[in-house]
């Protein structure tokens, strides 16, 4: 390469779009990324998780190893890839140490001239300050994306991913209900506490307003990003052209289950100071936002 490409960092928060954002930049033309969106490097550096991060590698290194035997066509080129790219990964998890060189080298292979790269890893957000500042300053162009969704939808779609891996499909629906009213309840322990930070907008974007140049921050709506308008903007922040997209198409959607309205009404209520912290921070919500904060919509 001529440059040195800008450096995406999709910082969360989960079930807010970032999937989406990661097929989309990895279609765009002037954008170059590896067929593996979460990385979860720096969590793994900032909680030494190297052996756990390899083993879980070459466990999907095996597994996709696997259905290569049966794989044809397009199926076969993109399990092909998957796994070009897995075993890249290991080669720099296998240092066992923050390594920038070898990060960026992971990014960049294969970018040729293209001029965006990137890391869509929306636990993140989650990390100290000093590591996101840290993140800021390791290229000459680092920039940031943070995108947040109705706090009910999002918390709710995440109350369902985590009920859907860990029962079985005749089960789906009494176990989200049951994380439901515990997590509602006051519980905060586990994968509770876990749903509960990834959507905690204040707490991400007040580290982020600290470690972050502003001009380098786009904290975006879910609901924006998918407009015609939205994405332009997102393209011009990232300085790439706006090629459109497929905006009915979904990603990771989930099994469907409908809120009742009394599970809705507690979650508005408990989910209030997520609503309050955005109206502040921001002029014009999403009309799902207002619907949940009890505002009439036109």
């Amino acid at each position: 390469m001529t440059a040195e490409p800008t450096v995406l960092f999709g910082v969360g928060a989960t079930k807010a779009g970032t999937s989406w954002l990661h097929d989309h930049l990895s279609a765009h033309p002037e954008c170059h990324f590896r067929s593996i969106k979460e990385l979860h490097y720096f969590d793994t550096v900032q909680h030494d998780r190297f052996n756990g991060a390899l083993r879980n590698a070459k466990a999907e290194v095996a597994r996709l190893s696997d259905r290569l035997l049966s794989a044809a066509g397009a199926k076969l080129a993109h399990l092909t890839q998957r796994v070009a790219d897995l075993n890249d990964w290991i080669a720099v998890l296998t240092l066992k140490t923050l390594d920038w060189a070898a990060y960026s080298g992971y990014l960049t292979q294969g970018a040729g001239a293209r001029r965006l790269v990137g890391d869509v890893t929306p636990a993140y957000a989650l990390l100290p300050e000093a590591r996101l500042r840290d993140m800021a300053g390791f290229a000459p162009d680092v920039r940031f994306v943070y995108l947040m969704r109705d706090p009910v939808a999002r918390f709710w779609s995440h109350v369902r991913m985590l009920a859907r891996r860990g029962a079985p499909e005749a089960q789906y629906a009494q176990a989200a209900g049951a994380l439901f009213d515990r997590i509602t309840g006051g519980d905060t322990s586990g994968e509770a506490g876990g749903l509960l930070a990834r959507g905690d907008y204040r707490a991400a974007l007040e580290k982020l307003d600290r470690a972050v140049d502003p001009a380098r921050l786009l904290v975006m709506f879910q609901e924006e990003l998918m407009t015609i308008p939205g994405l332009a903007r997102l393209s011009a922040f990232l300085g790439i052209a706006d090629t459109g997209a497929d905006f009915d198409r979904r990603v990771h959607e989930g099994l469907p289950l409908p809120l009742t309205v009394a599970q809705r009404t507690r979650a508005q209520t408990f989910l209030r100071p997520q609503y309050d912290y955005a109206a502040t921070r921001f002029p014009a919500l999403p009309d799902a936002w207002r619907r949940n904060m009890g505002e009439g919509v036109a």
